[in-house]
């Protein structure tokens, strides 16, 4: 009703949504067109990875990473679909970006890589994006064995899958 475009104004039944706002030649603003093609592309990425639904309701299908970095507002934590191949979220929700962020992954995967990442610059973000592929490194990381860095995007949230 709106809100998978960004639109400003309330529904109304009266008038539907604010189609418009997507339309270059009514003076559109990108952001619109930038927060439809993010909701698209978090429906297909939901779809395409089972590791967001395949085990819902199963403990295991969820870890936490991250969950109490109050002071640098970022959290992050790994989902796994049924043959336990794991998807990485991060969210940072401070204004700052962070650069070398470490966070604590699965071993045994040799690299990861963005698979979606909130501000990217086709969505109305500032394009702060970590390149492919992400190598981790040996070094232990919130109580798992191997670890990477990353560079997180201001007010943004990153998934990244194996590569």
């Amino acid at each position: 009703m709106g809100q998978e475009f960004a639109q400003g104004g309330e529904w109304s039944q009266e008038h539907g949504p604010d189609w418009w706002l997507l339309d270059p030649s009514y003076g559109a603003e990108p952001d619109h067109r930038g927060v439809r093609d993010l909701v698209r592309d978090l429906n297909r990425l939901y779809a395409a990875t089972p590791a967001l639904w395949e085990r819902d309701t199963v403990p295991a299908g969820f870890s936490w990473v991250v969950g109490d970095a109050a002071e640098d507002n970022v959290f992050a934590f790994l989902r796994f679909d049924a043959d336990g191949a794991p998807l990485l979220a991060v969210s940072n929700f401070s204004p700052v970006v962070r650069h070398e962020y470490a966070l604590g992954v699965p071993e045994g995967i040799p690299a990861w890589s963005e698979v979606l990442n909130t501000d990217a610059a086709r969505y109305g973000g500032s394009g702060v994006i970590n390149p492919a592929p992400l190598k981790p490194d040996a070094q232990a990381w919130h109580g798992r064995p191997a670890g990477i860095r990353l560079t997180l995007p201001p007010l943004a949230t990153v998934w990244l899958r194996p590569a």
